[in-house]
């Protein structure tokens, strides 16, 4: 059957009445502790998938698929679709919801604790290119995209459904209060843009707070240039450690006190003003930071 075909016979899991029925029928209870709450928004669900510029040549990885929503959608758009899901009471589930999607597999698994790199070698070895799209559950979100990322998958998008406050720091701008190291990790490794604002009323059951579908467009290469990738993020994150705090202060914490005339001398070099705060300063500075104490030997471990 083709995607099309799939699209005019699906019965549609993301809508109130549908989700509450096979909640009740499987007697499903949510927990808490996994973050679950099931999308009801069909416009939702097109914008994200739409987001994530799939095809019938490409793949889509989805993580935390629940009853199937978001999935069935995947199914309809990309030729092929593996799912992962920690629960094991909605394995049965989705094989209800899913049981006319041949092209989608689920995996019961631990996304943080799988091998990525084999399971696109084994899943995805001949789509011409692979997304992860995904309403991530907002207490493990960072790990799951830090992960994503670090693993140097080969990713074209990752289009996920996130609490609002932290896709807005995922795409601040230097000088803002929402701007921080989480900013410069996601930045240094992709291009981010907010979709859409989700509000929390369009959830069984409701979270307290309002979501936002974020698209990260993975560059071809990080966006500045370092000898040493995990310095970068050391420098980064001593340079958000206190937020009050100057640039000065927080890397003098770090580096020890022995060292302020040396940060200054070599901050005054990279024309850095020492009274500035780590929130003023773009990727492009932090990297002119860390490859300068790089090259003076600050901050280097063992």
């Amino acid at each position: 059957m083709s995607n099309e075909q799939k699209k005019n016979t699906a019965v549609e899991v993301a809508t109130p009445s549908r989700t509450r029925d096979i909640v009740k029928k499987y007697g499903f209870e949510f927990k808490k502790s996994l973050g679950q709450n099931f999308l009801i928004d069909q416009n939702i669900l097109h914008k994200i998938v739409s987001a994530a510029e799939l095809d019938s040549t490409k793949g889509a990885l989805e993580i935390g698929p629940g009853i199937g929503a978001l999935t069935q959608h995947l199914a309809q758009s990309a030729g092929k679709v593996t799912a992962v899901e920690i629960d094991n009471r909605l394995i049965p589930i989705l094989r209800d919801t899913l049981a006319d999607e041949d092209n989608v597999e689920v995996i019961h698994a631990d996304v943080l604790k799988l091998d990525l790199q084999q399971l696109f070698a084994e899943r995805f070895a001949d789509v011409s290119g692979v997304s992860v799209v995904a309403n991530l559950p907002y207490y493990v979100t960072t790990p799951i995209l830090m992960k994503l990322l670090e693993d140097r998958l080969p990713l074209e998008n990752i289009v996920v459904m996130i609490q609002k406050e932290v896709a807005d720091r995922m795409a601040a701008k230097p000088g803002g209060k929402d701007y921080g190291s989480l900013s410069v990790a996601v930045q240094y490794y992709c291009v981010p843009s907010i979709v859409c604002i989700v509000p929390h009323t369009v959830f069984i059951p409701q979270p307290n707070v309002d979501s936002a579908v974020i698209k990260l467009k993975l560059r071809d290469k990080p966006a500045v240039e370092t000898p040493d990738e995990a310095h970068f993020f050391r420098v980064v994150q001593s340079s958000f450690a206190q937020r009050r705090k100057t640039l000065m202060n927080n890397l003098s914490s770090w580096l020890g006190k022995d060292q302020r005339e040396t940060l200054t001398s070599l901050l005054e070099q990279i024309g850095i003003d020492p009274g500035r705060r780590g929130e003023t300063l773009s990727l492009d500075e932090f990297a002119k930071l860390s490859n300068t104490l790089h090259g003076a030997g600050l901050g280097l471990e063992g």
